[in-house]
Formats: structure tokens, C-alpha cells, sequence
């Protein structure tokens, strides 16, 4: 009987592991790929990705600053700072992978200045999920290797605020996209069928934070099932 529960669990961890780097192999891919597809068509307006997020942070009556960053899809909102930076492969280029992933950024500013909900309570948590996150791993490997569970409990709990975090992010992401390609459209930067292929790169880009989330929870699960498993 003890044998096959723990085969059982064998199995699960296992099937947990697959599917977790199945789910993170994907979405890497596809973001890539479709960001490298788009990033070779130059738009008809001739905006840069920079120009881009100026014109719709106008538009919202938004003003910050912009800046240049180092690396490809590495650009970010900083809600701190109140500032946008935007990668090399997005601040001076000319393609619809630019500028659908520079009004997304944007989609971020407009959230802050409206004070949406989501990115206001991401960024309350966030404090919390960096120290959980760090702690969470260690604690989870001090309990298994120790005779104190309390460790094991603690380091599982840290880790649920990072899947917490990670699930909050999804609405966040979403509603950015969202607001991104509703701005391209009723400013003219791109044209229906350009907007078609803005919406297949932001598609793909959320991709990344749904894998992030599944990726999260069922790490959570296996965790869960191990402490289980070490308790029975």
C-alpha cells in the first residue's frame, strides 16, 4: 500500500516536471518567433517605437520620460520612477513588433495615471513576493533536509505569495494589451492589417505571463504533494 502511494507520487512529480518545462519551452518560443516575424515589417506610418509611446502617452496626457535599455523584449514600466524604457529592438526600430510592444508599455503608464486597480495592488505585493522569493527555495530545502516541518510549511507559504504575484500579473498584462491596441487604432499609428499583426504579438507576449502563472501554481502543487508525502 505504501509502495504504490509513493509510486503514485513518483509519478505525479513527474508529470508535474514535464508538463512545467513543456509549458515554459512553448511559450519562450512562441513569443520569439512571432516578435522576429514582425519585427521584419516595417509599419506605414514610420513611427519608431519611441515616437509611438510618445504620441499615445500625449494623447492620455501623460508625461515621462523615455529611455533606451540594453537587450531585446527587455522594456518596462517603472511605476516608481514613472518612467518607460524600451529595449534596442523596440526604441529606435520601425516594425509592427516595435510598436505594439511599445504601446503595451504604455498601456502600463495609462494604468498608473488611472490608478487601475490590478497594477496598484501588484505593486503593493511586490515588496512581499521579492523577500518570499527568496527565502522560499532555501526554507523548502531546509525543511526536507531537517527534522523541524515548520521550515517546510514556512518556505511553501513564501512561495505562494510568488504564485499569488504571478496570477495578479495576468489581469495587469491583459488590460495593458488591451488599452495598447485600442490606442494604435484610434491614433492611426497602424492600420487594420497591421493591427492584426500587433494583436498576434501581444497575444503571444501574454502567452509568456499565462505560462509564468500555470508554471507557478502547479510548482505550488508539487511542493504541496512532497510535504504531503513526506508526512505520511
Amino acid at each position: 500500500m505504501g509502495y504504490l502511494l509513493y509510486g503514485g507520487y513518483d509519478g505525479i512529480f513527474l508529470l508535474i516536471g514535464i508538463v512545467v518545462v513543456a509549458i515554459s519551452l512553448y511559450s519562450s518560443m512562441k513569443v520569439q518567433n512571432t516578435f522576429n516575424k514582425y519585427a521584419k515589417l516595417r509599419t506605414l506610418s514610420g513611427y519608431s517605437g519611441e515616437e509611438a509611446a510618445r504620441r499615445i502617452l500625449m494623447m492620455n496626457n501623460i508625461n515621462i520620460p523615455i529611455k533606451p535599455i540594453r537587450g531585446s523584449m527587455t522594456d518596462f514600466y517603472d511605476p516608481i520612477k514613472k518612467e518607460l524604457a524600451l529595449s534596442q529592438t523596440v526604441y529606435g526600430a520601425n516594425s509592427i513588433s516595435a510598436l505594439g510592444v511599445a504601446a503595451h508599455e504604455v498601456g502600463h503608464a495609462i494604468q498608473d495615471a488611472n490608478d487601475y486597480a490590478f497594477l496598484r495592488l501588484r505593486h503593493k505585493i511586490y515588496p512581499v513576493t521579492s523577500f518570499a522569493s527568496r527565502l522560499s527555495m532555501p526554507l523548502v530545502v531546509l525543511g526536507f533536509i531537517s527534522t523541524i516541518p515548520v521550515f517546510l510549511q514556512i518556505g511553501i507559504i513564501f512561495f505562494a505569495f510568488t504564485t499569488l504575484f504571478a496570477l495578479v500579473t495576468l489581469p495587469v498584462e491583459f488590460d495593458a494589451s488591451k488599452r495598447a491596441l485600442a490606442s494604435l487604432e484610434t491614433s492611426g499609428i497602424l492600420g487594420p492589417q497591421e493591427l492584426e499583426g500587433a494583436k498576434k504579438v501581444l497575444n503571444a507576449a501574454a502567452l509568456t505571463y499565462v505560462a509564468a502563472a500555470m508554471v507557478s501554481v502547479l510548482s505550488l502543487l508539487r511542493l504541496i504533494l512532497m510535504s504531503n508525502r513526506r508526512n505520511d
